[in-house]
Formats: C-alpha cells, structure tokens, sequence
C-alpha cells in the first residue's frame, strides 16, 4: 500500500502531474493533468494565493487569496501569453485524447 505524505497540494501533485507552463515573477503557470474535460485554461499561484483562468476567452474563474490589483496583473499576463499558453494546452491534452481514442478504436 502506497502511503503519500505531505501537504494536500503535494499529495495532489502525486497523483495528478501538475505541469508548469509559464514562470512569470513570482507566478507559476500550471495545469492540472485531470482537467482535460473542462475548457482549456490555467491556474497561477503565488504562495498560498491561486487563480484560474479560462483561455478563450481569457476570464476569471476563480480567485482564493488574490487582491484586485494583483488579478489584474495577472489578467494582464494571461491575456499577453494566452496563445502560448492555449498551444500548450492543446500539446499537453491532445495526445491523451488521441490515445483515448486509440484505445477505444481496438475495443470496437
């Protein structure tokens, strides 16, 4: 039996690969591996404080521990790297959905 210890965020990056995609001052830019059925989007953190934003169009989501000033800035950084980073979500997701599909396909 496989005991995982840590904080909560630790134990999810065990069994959910957080990649990072974007490191902007003290932002980091990830995804989660499990949202690949939500609308591609992203999630910023600094410290304790996290954000997720939606790519197309770039919007707020959610906000936990963020001021106003300072989801504005990060807005701002969204929206000035939001093809870069949709590209890599489409990198990151698509080939699961493809080998998802080819699984599926030597089923039928």
């Amino acid at each position: 039996m496989m005991v995982l210890a840590g904080r909560p965020s630790e134990v999810s990056a065990a069994i959910h690969p957080m990649p990072t995609v974007l490191r902007e001052g003290p932002y980091r830019f990830f995804f989660y591996s499990a949202d690949s059925e939500e609308p591609p989007h992203v999630h910023i953190e600094r410290d304790d404080n996290k954000a997720k934003f939606w790519l197309d169009p770039v919007r707020l989501e959610d906000n936990k521990g963020f001021g106003r000033h300072e989801l504005n800035r990060i807005h701002k950084l969204v929206g000035e790297n939001a093809d870069d980073l949709l590209r890599s979500w489409n990198e990151f997701f698509e080939p699961q959905d493809t080998d998802r599909e080819r699984a599926e396909g030597d089923r039928n």
